[in-house]
């Protein structure tokens, strides 16, 4: 790395998501509220599909990871978030900032695959229902969640080194974490060539994962609409619609943050999208697949052994 890459800040500032004092305990205790529930609700239904031997299937091991997934995903943001609503000065280091930066990257990038991966299985296992347990076998199953996890390393690598070589001359980041778009205009140098990367990259990841849930499911519902029992048709689309809410808020919120112009929204608008898919979507994804989910809602009354 040459000489002039190397940054001479030290540490950031958070400028945080209000600078309204009076707002500041109310909001602790909100996002405070929504991480228990987050942490308990995916730690829950990983618990509830390992001790339930009707919920090792296919479909319930891709959810368990994609649990794992959002609480890994809200543990690098709020809890420095938490901190910063009781702190006079929000500073990280520019270490903690990178390393932040490295882990949300690789969560959200896993998170993407994960729900494509959810999308395939839904796929196989209404248009090719004989086949099912052949095609989606333990092998194929782990290869699939290990590829979520290894797009989710290559990408947040890629683009943290990118970020390292940048020089910043500006401490305070108009966001309450450390994330690239903030980062970038922090920056002395250009950061043409780190945007053309980043675009690629989060085009390619958000193009073919988004297609894949789109082909899967515009085949699932033509195959849904040949089916000529209605329960079973109904049946049918309760397993899909869990994962297209899921689908949808997650995607809906990253395509807002990522792919538009620079200029199209304001800092209150970019602070409410990426609230949504860091914090509010974690918690909402045990709900969802939860109370939707007649197999999930059995295995917990067993579990706690309700009747």
């Amino acid at each position: 790395m040459d000489a002039e890459n190397h940054s001479t800040v030290t540490e950031f500032i958070l400028g945080g998501l209000t600078n309204r004092p009076g707002l500041q305990p109310p909001l602790f205790l909100l996002f405070l509220g929504i991480y228990m529930v987050t942490m308990v609700g995916n730690l829950g239904m990983i618990t509830l599909i390992r001790m339930n031997p009707q919920l090792h299937t296919p479909m319930y091991f891709f959810l368990s990871n994609l649990s794992l997934v959002d609480m890994c995903y809200s543990s690098v943001i709020t809890p420095k978030m938490l901190v910063n609503f009781v702190s006079d000065k929000n500073i990280i280091s520019y270490a903690g900032c990178m390393s932040q930066l490295y882990f949300f990257l690789l969560c959200g990038i896993a998170e993407c695959y994960m729900l494509m991966v959810m999308a395939y299985d839904r796929y196989v296992a209404i248009c090719n229902p004989l086949l099912y347990n052949i095609i989606m076998s333990h092998q194929v199953c782990s290869l699939l969640v290990a590829l979520a996890y290894i797009m989710g390393l290559i990408g947040s690598t890629v683009e943290t080194i990118l970020m390292l070589k940048l020089s910043y001359c500006k401490v305070l980041i108009s966001h309450y974490f450390c994330d690239i778009l903030p980062l970038m205009k922090l920056s002395c140098t250009s950061t043409y060539d780190v945007q053309i990367v980043l675009f690629l990259f989060a085009g390619f990841d958000i193009i073919v994962t988004c297609s894949t849930i789109l082909v899967s499911y515009a085949l699932i519902f033509s195959s849904i609409l040949h089916i000529s029992n209605t329960e079973g048709r109904s049946k049918a689309f309760s397993t899909c619609s869990s994962h297209l809410a899921a689908v949808g808020m997650f995607y809906g919120s990253t395509v807002f943050m990522y792919l538009k112009p620079s200029t199209a929204s304001s800092l209150a608008q970019e602070n409410v999208a990426s609230v949504f898919y860091t914090t509010v979507i974690p918690m909402l994804n045990p709900l969802i697949y939860s109370l939707r989910n007649k197999e999930v809602k059995a295995a917990l009354q067993r579990t706690l052994h309700i009747k």
